[in-house]
């Protein structure tokens, strides 16, 4: 009888860890790696895979959908609001949502950085999201894996490619308002420059001039709108000369100044992409040949004269495929900076604070 009841005992507790392992891949089996070594990681992150919530909660992805459809048709121009916000998390401390902490006794909160600062949004839908995911499934899914979701899924909502989107993520525990200050590329960043910080997330210039078509300032900018603010210095003193910059069609600087007065009116806003602002698509790489970029970091890709930018944007601006194929590489790729996965961070109960 004593043999029945330890037998049965190992199998009751083989099946709670098979249990565990399928709801929560990476716990106890060395996986939960973070990134890359040196926290370089463009290279794949084994605690991160697709199926992650198949389990523990099968209608994550639904939920997730169903909350950005009412968003982004209350106000499409949220769906670039909500990629943005995946950009400005993963670049600072890896995919860890990071960025959605607010200030508190031990936070410093990156909604303060100078890219930050009056500028990021969206992070009502996300409590939104988040909120409904706590009623269905509680503490299962994370705010690093929302704002993934939410990324990938503003982009189909915006007629974009969609993607197989690795999931377990976990999140962090802490923020850095001095390294979101230091890692997001300024609007006026050279070529050079942005090479330089996208390298050091582990992505090359094919991802970067992949990820210029997406709406975060500054870089990509298919969905979305600018401040005057990020664009004024290439109206009125381009090279500290108190002159234009001399790529900008003639036309289109006309239009520019209308909007973003030399004096003032630093948060008046201007389409990154005048032709399909709400749509995505390959229209941005277009402008920029047509000297329509509107960013400094835009026209940059083409006129560098570093690496091969100039025929990526040609390449985008020829084939709309191509470059929708490269973007959900290229997301896949940013989605798998650092993760925490695996024992490491924590899953929250609300976005805005540490548990």
């Amino acid at each position: 009888m004593a043999y029945f009841k330890v037998a049965f005992g190992f199998l009751v507790t083989a099946f709670l860890s098979a249990a565990v392992s399928l709801a929560h891949p990476g716990l106890g089996f060395g996986w939960g790696g973070v990134g890359a070594p040196g926290g370089q990681s463009g290279a794949p992150s084994y605690g991160l895979f697709p199926q992650f919530y198949q389990f523990s909660c099968h209608q994550a992805e639904d939920i997730v959908m169903s909350v950005l459809e009412k968003a982004i048709a209350k106000e499409p121009r949220m769906a670039a609001s909500l990629l943005r916000l995946h950009f400005h998390d993963c670049f600072v401390q890896g995919c860890d949502a990071s960025i959605l902490l607010d200030n508190s006794a031990t936070i410093v909160s990156e909604k303060n950085s100078l890219p930050n600062r009056n500028s990021v949004r969206g992070f009502e839908v996300i409590d939104e999201i988040k909120a409904r995911l706590e009623e269905a499934c509680p503490q299962t899914v994370s705010c690093a894996d929302i704002l993934a979701m939410a990324a990938r899924g503003s982009t189909v909502l915006s007629g974009g490619p969609s993607w197989e989107l690795p999931l377990g993520r976990r999140d962090s525990k802490t923020a850095s308002l001095s390294t979101s200050n230091n890692n997001i590329p300024p609007p006026n960043s050279t070529l050079q420059n942005l090479i330089t910080l996208f390298q050091r997330q582990g992505l090359d210039e094919v991802d970067l001039v992949a990820l210029s078509g997406q709406p975060i300032v500054p870089r990509g900018h298919t969905i979305g709108v600018a401040r005057c603010a990020t664009f004024k210095q290439r109206l009125y003193n381009q090279n500290g000369n108190n002159l234009p910059d001399q790529t900008l069609e003639r036309t289109y600087y006309s239009g520019l100044k209308s909007v973003c007065p030399k004096s003032g009116g630093d948060n008046n806003i201007s389409p990154l992409d005048f032709g399909s602002p709400v749509k995505f698509d390959n229209l941005y790489f277009k402008l920029i040949l047509w000297g329509k970029g509107l960013l400094n970091s835009d026209e940059v890709l083409l006129t560098g004269n570093v690496g091969n930018t100039m025929e990526l944007v040609k390449a985008y601006a020829k084939d709309e495929n191509l470059f929708f194929k490269q973007f959900a590489k290229s997301m896949i790729k940013m989605g798998n900076i650092s993760p925490l996965t695996g024992f490491n961070g924590e899953v929250r109960k609300n976005c805005r604070l540490v548990n």
